[in-house]
């Protein structure tokens, strides 16, 4: 008599369908994700370092005596230059990011367009498509 085995293993590795199941979780995640702010925190970091790096050279010169007051001044400058350029680093990276965003959509099409023309040249039914299409806008 002949017996048949059938194991219930999955046909999946378990690991993978974790990592499928995160990414998933991921890119529902990122309709909420907007990179302007990760973008403008960049460039606020480090307009403000920039700005705390000047302020340190100016009071290293007059801190012999006064470290108190110099870290004071240091801290105080930072935490202006921190309100200062945040609606400006915002604004430059939304500008980035908008920019940006356009400039793919272009290389996309252009790209899109060569890889249409190209198969236009190989197929003559394509090619006649096309310049119907082309004779249309013309009117």
């Amino acid at each position: 008599m002949t017996s048949f085995i059938q194991p219930g293993f999955s046909d999946q590795h378990a690991g993978v369908e974790r990592v499928a199941a995160a990414v998933g979780a991921l890119r529902a995640m990122r309709g909420g994700f907007d990179s302007t702010k990760g973008l403008s925190a960049m460039l606020l970091a480090a307009m403000v370092s920039a700005l705390v790096v000047v302020a340190d050279q100016l009071i290293e010169t007059w801190a012999d005596g006064h470290l108190m007051v110099a870290w004071v001044v240091l801290w105080l400058v930072a935490f202006s230059a921190l309100a200062l350029f945040a609606g400006a680093a915002r604004n430059v990276a939304a500008t980035l990011v908008t920019s940006l965003d356009a400039w793919s959509v272009r290389l996309a099409r252009r790209r899109a367009d060569q890889r249409l023309w190209a198969m236009a040249k190989a197929d003559p039914r394509l090619m006649a498509d096309l310049k119907m299409a082309m004779g249309r806008i013309e009117i």
